[in-house]
């Protein structure tokens, strides 16, 4: 028996949605390729960080058992790799390639340091969230600069979706749910993030097709 049903439950919907976008943009017509991998990037380390916290949630929740062991630690790794991806995707659209370049050796450095923190130091959740809010509000800042340079649907439902993961993770850290039990702050997390998450698609298909390319040095 699952021990958060709904947690696991809507872990695992996010999973399956982001292997879709995965699938979706490696087929894609894209113009700006490296943009494209980050996005891959972006929404595979998502989809994996899911499906090891879905499975820790719905069958390794105590804090001893072997399985959360090694789930719970690869499972904050792999949203390191999202923070990194969403540095890497906003200097590419927002800086000149020297600039670009800075930000991902720091956004590199930043996933190798806490990598360690979480395997030697300790595992809790803060660690990752210091990571992943920066890097979303630089993201949520270059796609408004993006749009305001260029105004454009797709990347307008990108801005929504990443104000409401910001939304979400603060529904998370207040514990914010719809029923203790049975929807709790995480599932309820989980239910945004996944709204989210397809906006944020809808603006990655868009940038990664953009002619001419959504980057600013192209505006320059």
């Amino acid at each position: 028996m699952m021990t958060e049903p709904a947690v696991a439950l809507t872990d695992y919907a996010i999973a399956i949605e982001c292997a879709v976008f995965v699938f979706a943009l490696a087929r894609l017509d894209a113009r700006d390729m490296e943009l494209r991998l980050w996005f891959i990037v972006f929404f595979a380390s998502i989809g994996i960080a899911s499906a090891f916290g879905g499975t820790v949630h719905g069958f390794f929740l105590p804090a001893a058992s072997r399985g959360r062991e090694i789930l719970w630690p690869a499972t904050l790794l792999s949203i390191l790799v999202t923070s990194a991806a969403a540095w890497t995707i906003g200097a590419t659209v927002q800086l000149d390639k020297r600039g670009a370049t800075l930000i991902r050796r720091l956004a590199l450095a930043q996933l190798a340091i806490l990598s360690l923190v979480v395997l030697v130091v300790t595992d809790k959740f803060y660690i990752v969230i210091r990571a992943y809010l920066p890097s979303n509000l630089f993201l949520l800042y270059v796609l408004v600069a993006a749009h305001r340079r260029r105004p454009n649907k797709p990347i307008r439902w990108g801005i929504i979706g990443l104000g409401l993961t910001l939304a979400g993770s603060a529904v998370q850290q207040l514990r914010i749910g719809i029923h203790t039990q049975y929807f709790n702050h995480n599932a309820l997390y989980h239910v945004i993030q996944i709204v989210a998450f397809w906006m944020i698609f809808v603006a990655a298909k868009s940038i990664s097709i953009a002619q001419p390319t959504t980057r600013r040095i192209h505006d320059l």
